[in-house]
């Protein structure tokens, strides 16, 4: 590069536009902290900290699926769905109400059945979006719409409530005073960011979200690629349902999962990956996810209603998105 090319680099990267983009979710995370610093009571306490930390972990581990589908220019509605279907079935297996007996065998089965459950519906979005030619945002609202109906069908809408020390491990135990969601929300984040960053499959995932019919020429499976990412996504859901359910020690297929898809989109936007794809910054997701859970905490604990952070999250990822373009127009 040239002294000629270099200055007219120098000035976009001093841009509002640019500085926002580049700096934007640090900056609003560091002021909702400081505002809670001065405002909320107790914000620096060890309750709040825990509070946080396991309210953002599902939305992490969820929001970290998302991106990888959104680096390939999809998105994904059915995530929040998946999450009560996994949390419908995992009950149900160590509980004994699908003839396995329950112990260990059924301990086990219902981490893993539930998980490879929706992975297969996870497959069939990826088919849905690749075979079919079907756009995402429609592919996937089938089991935005029927995913649930499924989770209601199989628990006849009833709470199911529960004590299993083992299977609740993972929602309320403890690591060296660590709780055992956000070890799981950190194991995926890493793994996420090495795959993106270190594989050939995370290149090849940008490469797909940032031009397909180039992709293709160069002989990357954009098919196999873009099924894949959809099945991690359901599989993150899934684990994110188990975590949900664990921690609440009851299943309600009404609710588990009930919005997330939302907060994690919002989560994935806010953090700097583009929504149009070819593009995955995993630990701005964390970030994005973080803020997005200081918006609703902060407005619960100085008296706003909770459906006001709806309204917040929605002004959030049109911001994240504005920003997005405008540095992208340089």
């Amino acid at each position: 590069m040239t002294l000629a090319t270099e200055a007219p680099a120098a000035k976009r990267n001093l841009r509002p536009a640019a500085i926002a983009s580049r700096y934007g979710t640090f900056l609003a995370f560091l002021a909702l902290v400081v505002f809670n610093m001065v405002v909320t009571p107790n914000f620096l306490s060890l309750q709040t900290l825990n509070v946080n930390l396991t309210q953002v972990a599902t939305i992490v581990v969820v929001a970290t699926g998302m991106t990888l589908v959104i680096a390939t220019g999809g998105i994904d509605l059915s995530v929040g769905s998946l999450m009560a279907v996994a949390g419908a079935l995992a009950p149900m297996l160590f509980m004994g109400q699908l003839g396995i007996p329950p112990g260990p065998l059924a301990l086990v089965l219902s981490f893993v059945l539930p998980v490879l459950l929706v992975m297969a519906f996870g497959w069939f979005n990826g088919m849905l979006v690749t075979r079919f030619r079907i756009q995402p945002i429609i592919a996937t609202l089938v089991l935005f719409i029927a995913g649930r109906g499924i989770a209601q069908v199989a628990t006849n809408g009833n709470l199911q409530v529960f004590k299993n020390d083992a299977f609740q491990f993972v929602g309320l135990g403890r690591v060296f005073g660590i709780p055992a969601q956000v070890i799981v929300m950190v194991v995926i984040v890493l793994a996420a960011d090495w795959l993106v960053r270190r594989t050939a499959l995370g290149r090849q995932i940008l490469a797909v979200g940032g031009n397909e019919k180039a992709a293709r020429l160069a002989g990357v499976p954009v098919v196999r690629v873009k099924t894949l990412v959809y099945v991690l996504s359901a599989a993150l859901a899934g684990v994110a349902g188990l975590i949900v359910v664990a921690r609440n020690s009851a299943s309600d297929a009404n609710l588990v999962g009930l919005g997330m898809e939302l907060d994690a989109i919002a989560a994935v936007a806010v953090g700097g990956t583009l929504l149009s794809g070819g593009k995955a910054n995993i630990y701005g997701t964390v970030l994005g996810a973080f803020v997005i859970q200081l918006v609703r905490y902060t407005l619960l604990a100085n008296g706003v209603p909770d459906a006001a952070a709806l309204i917040v999250k929605a002004g959030l990822i049109i911001v994240a998105v504005y920003i997005q373009q405008r540095a992208a127009r340089g």
